[in-house]
């Protein structure tokens, strides 16, 4: 009951204090627009706004691990596997600037999707060739001008927990720029608020939730002669170990598409 009444007020909190925190963003972006054009500064409020929630969330255990391998100043494309809505408050936690790819939908929820646009972040429509390509200009542009990018690979949520099929864009992005990739394995957020459910997982105390960064990927450490493809499956690979390793299982096991063919 405790953990419930707890949950209750944060979430009282949560709703109260956006308004707050978009005014904070709004007073930062006028007062800093003018010399900071990657809006490294709001990115990095927004990541106190958007990362205190899910430190402070009860019943939540929040762990980075890794962090090392994002250096300062360094530009990647950055992808993680996707297990819930609360990917993306848990990735915050990270501290490190880059500019979100998220479906066009969340740009327009009040407060929090607001603060998206105001940080210039990118926005897609899945399923529009059009917006695909446009997205993957947009982050190019980024990519050249010093801004990471965060992309979800797999396109949406797992429902299971298991990794899925990584789609194309993020690596032949990666290659067309010239940039390594940062795998970041996500684990314990499907329990947490599971996909297509508002039900926040309180049935034990201290849930483990873990962020797990990988050494850089580069095409360079592969075979001669790879591309795009062959840098999907190493990091997808890479991915499934860290996550099989993380819950002592097979890789199998966390293998959503395993038996079929991703090449």
């Amino acid at each position: 009951m405790l953990r419930i009444a707890g949950a209750l007020l944060f979430g009282l909190y949560f709703i109260l204090s956006q308004p707050l925190w978009f005014l904070g963003a709004l007073v930062i972006t006028a007062v800093t627009a003018p010399f900071d054009r990657r809006r490294a500064l709001l990115h990095r409020y927004t990541c106190v706004w958007g990362g205190h929630y899910a430190l402070l969330m009860p019943g939540w255990d929040v762990r980075v691990l890794g962090r090392e391998h994002i250096a300062a100043g360094g530009v990647y494309v950055l992808c993680s596997n996707h297990q819930s809505h609360a990917d993306t408050l848990v990735l915050l936690t990270l501290f490190r600037h880059f500019k979100w790819v998220a479906k066009a939908s969340v740009f327009r929820v009040p407060f929090i999707g607001w603060n998206m646009a105001l940080n210039r972040y990118i926005a897609l429509r899945r399923g529009d060739a059009g917006s695909i390509a446009a997205t993957l200009r947009t982050c190019r542009d980024n990519l050249d001008a010093g801004s990471s990018v965060f992309m979800f690979p797999e396109g949406t949520r797992s429902r299971d927990g298991r990794i899925h099929g990584f789609k194309h864009g993020a690596f032949s992005l990666a290659v067309e720029a010239g940039v390594p990739v940062v795998p970041v394995v996500l684990d314990g957020t499907s329990a947490a608020l599971p996909k297509s459910s508002w039900r926040i997982g309180l049935e034990r105390a201290g849930l483990p939730i873990t962020v797990e960064v990988l050494p850089p990927v580069a095409l360079a450490e592969l075979e001669s002669g790879a591309g795009a493809a062959e840098l999907r499956l190493e990091v997808r690979a890479r991915m499934l170990a860290a996550l099989a390793a993380r819950r002592g299982v097979p890789v199998a096991a966390v293998d959503g598409e395993a038996g079929r063919d991703l090449s």
